[in-house]
């Protein structure tokens, strides 16, 4: 692993990682409210009659749109391991961007294509 691809891994893995760990440290002082959250999330992201990739590529849709940068990286993640295409990555940045413009659309061709990437070369 180049020093690029080591950068890389630990700015993309270590957001992930900090979402996790703000997520815990909630659950701790709020575990009622944060298991209901989570339930709730984790039943809308099951397989039903729209899949799973095509709910994770939504989702990443509309983080791009709200500009929710943790959210952009993680759904981007969880797109790319339900074996999402560059050219779907792709279409759901141009959506995004159809609808929130230029800083939808510059989020989409830098924060979710280099996540893509990233993702894309460990999977």
């Amino acid at each position: 692993m180049d020093m690029q691809e080591n950068q890389l891994e630990n700015y993309f893995d270590q957001s992930i990682l900090e979402f996790k760990e703000g997520s815990a440290r909630i659950k701790e002082r709020l575990p009622e409210m944060t298991k209901g959250f989570f339930d709730f999330t984790d039943a809308c992201f099951k397989e039903g009659e729209i899949s799973a990739k095509q709910k994770q590529l939504m989702a990443l849709a509309i983080s791009i749109y709200s500009q929710d940068e943790y959210c952009i990286m993680y759904h981007t993640k969880g797109a790319v391991e339900h074996d999402a295409s560059e050219e779907e990555i792709m279409e759901t940045i141009a959506i995004a961007a159809a609808l929130g413009g230029g800083a939808a659309f510059s989020q989409g061709v830098t924060l979710a294509v280099d996540t893509y990437d990233y993702y894309q070369m460990k999977h």
